[in-house]
């Protein structure tokens, strides 16, 4: 821990999603219930765990030569930890309960309303060991590199978390934050385990879910980043005790003003336990799990205020211990990612058995581990995804203050608009980031006249396009020639077709996120000079083909390889261009190119 002074340290519950998100509880935590916790730290001792060393942190010198000879006497003990049996806990729900939520699940992605949910299951009874007990079991049973303990004494509160995933970190103005989303189980031998790695990485569900992960954490680093200032360090397959997990790291330099507690701010909760769109899915899972979180899925960290340094986790695999008048009593949470491919049986398996090594250490399971493959911690690169480019760039993003005659982009509400607009940043145009779900009693006629617009994109987001009436009143005016070159991406691709009197259905060959697809284009409009590319497609809802009439204001450019679903459209008369795919997303070849040639049309006369 690189701490050069007094720090803070501490935990945040997931339940303070309501001050980070647009959103209200409907299942809210009780009255006097604990959010948090944080102590200053002025005297600690840093074991480091490559070497084996312990050492003070202190400005007290007094305390610290005391502690260092004490140190220098300790003799390591090996302790094999133990816990007592304890009765079987109770789920909050059945397998059978499950498996329906995760339908219900299916049927708001079928209607275009989210692409993915995390849902958690609990399981909840008396523990007969103590805290600490607890925590040397999983930290011996299920070794993890942002492991932690909180124990609160004076509320009878404990932490236990055995997590591998960093929510983010800070280091002066860099942020990164390391998402992980595609799981497989270690190997009994070594041919086995390259066997399931390889099966991971070539897996289409568990690419998908990870490619949406990363293109909706670059959008959250975005908002507090200097224009076009985020980037992908690495992309690797991390194995730990029981698992092997999909990482990637993303980076980006914080704007000028800001600290670590403005980057905790932006990126949680952590995407990978809630899903995305991210408020239209939190909103879901309180809906969803009936009860609040806690500090499931909350943060554990420690932060420098001298330094601006900071490390936060995400607090998957953690036992909540609180103490009442028959002792402790525990809960354990798990759950995955819902997605349009996840199997309903599946996701009650996976729960449980993400759960399994908690449950061994709170007494309630068998020790069994010595019957599961296990292994040492090791990181294996793969290569990065995309070519997305980190420029650094003069031009800015406006959400307040707007400049006139800059780039509009209208926000629906969607995980991945500031991907977009640090894309036109990059490509040299300021952008003016306007709420097209919530920008009061302005009108399309209203925001064109204040800001006067040289070109304007109609962003994505979940829904249908009647949920953005500015969205498609924007559509309208650019269909009849009354604006500047008009770009709809999803959505806003959406909402041009429905104003071109264009049927929009759900896409009869089901929904499809974070996967990039084969686009079979014309080499018109927008596709000029561009070779065979492949394009990652975040949608429900689609346009068919075969409802292309002669008589209609736009044409087809673009078809998936089936040539039955639009992916892009181009009016007759005006540039006025909409995309039923992601340009901005690590998955899409030529997304910068195509974005730039957009940018490349003049105003029609």
């Amino acid at each position: 821990v690189p701490i050069t002074g007094p720090f803070w340290t501490g935990a945040f519950s997931y339940d303070l999603v309501q001050w980070t998100q647009p959103i209200g509880l409907q299942y809210p935590p009780n009255e006097g219930e604990l959010l948090s916790v944080l102590w200053r730290i002025d005297k600690c001792i840093v074991h480091c765990k490559e070497t084996g060393m312990m050492k003070s942190n202190s400005i007290d010198e007094q305390w610290k030569e005391l502690v260092d000879l004490c140190l220098s006497n300790h003799e390591t003990i090996d302790i094999v930890p133990s816990v007592k049996p304890s009765n079987l806990p109770i789920s909050n729900c059945t397998d059978e309960e499950h498996e329906r939520i995760v339908e219900t699940i299916h049927s708001a992605i079928k209607d275009g309303q989210l692409y993915q949910l995390n849902y958690g299951r609990s399981w909840e009874g008396q523990v007969a060991s103590e805290p600490w007990d607890v925590l040397c079991h999983s930290v011996s049973s299920n070794p993890a590199p942002f492991s932690g303990f909180v124990h609160v004494k004076d509320e009878d509160l404990a932490l236990i978390c055995a997590s591998p995933e960093s929510l983010l970190s800070t280091n002066g103005d860099v942020i990164t934050t390391a998402p992980i989303k595609g799981t497989r189980p270690r190997g009994a031998s070594l041919a086995e385990e390259l066997l399931l790695r390889e099966d991971m990485i070539s897996d289409r569900k568990e690419r998908a879910e990870h490619r949406m992960l990363v293109d909706l954490m670059r959008n959250d680093v975005g908002v507090i980043a200097k224009p076009n200032q985020i980037w992908i360090e690495r992309f690797d397959v991390e194995t730990y005790a029981e698992v092997q997990h999909l990482v990637t790291r993303v980076k980006g330099r914080m704007k000028d003003g800001l600290d670590a507690f403005d980057a905790f701010q932006a990126v949680f909760p952590g995407g990978s336990i809630t899903g995305c769109p991210r408020t239209v899915v939190c909103a879901a899972i309180d809906e969803l799990e009936k009860q609040p979180r806690s500090f499931w899925t909350g943060s554990l960290g420690w932060f420098e205020t001298t330094t601006n340094m900071s490390s936060w986790n995400i607090m998957i695999r953690t036992a909540e211990l609180k103490k009442d008048t028959h002792g402790w009593r525990s809960r354990v949470t798990a759950g995955g990612g819902i997605t349009i491919e996840s199997n309903p049986k599946s996701e009650v398996a996976e729960a449980k058995w993400k759960a399994n090594a908690l449950l061994r250490s709170c007494g309630w399971m068998d020790d069994d581990r010595l019957s599961i493959p296990r292994g040492d911690l090791s990181v294996h690169s793969l290569p990065i995804e995309g070519d997305l480019k980190s420029t650094p760039s003069s031009n800015e993003i406006f959400t307040t203050e707007f400049k006139q005659d800059s780039v509009l982009l209208v926000d629906n509400l969607d995980s991945f608009t500031y991907n977009i607009a640090h894309m036109i940043c990059g490509l040299g145009y300021d952008v003016n980031l306007v709420n097209g779900r919530g920008n009061g009693n302005d009108s399309a006629i209203d925001i064109i006249e204040r800001l006067n617009p040289s070109h304007i994109i109609l962003g994505p987001g979940p829904g249908w396009p009647k949920d953005s009436p500015l969205t498609m009143e924007f559509a309208k005016l650019a269909l009849a020639g009354k604006l500047p070159p008009t770009l709809g991406i999803c959505l806003g691709h959406q909402a041009l077709g429905i104003a071109a009197g264009w049927p929009l259905i759900q896409s009869p060959s089901g929904p499809v996120h974070g996967t990039p697809v084969e686009c079979l284009h014309n080499g018109q409009g927008l596709f000029s000079n561009l070779p065979h590319i492949k394009m990652t497609r975040y949608n429900s809802l689609s346009f068919l083909s075969s409802d292309n009439r002669d008589d209609s204001a736009v044409l087809i450019d673009a078809t998936d390889a089936t040539k039955s679903l639009v992916l892009a459209i181009r009016s007759k008369t005006y540039p006025v261009f909409g995309v039923q795919f992601h340009p901005e997303s690590v998955g899409s070849q030529s997304g910068t190119l195509i974005l730039d040639t957009f940018l490349n049309y003049e105003a029609h006369g």
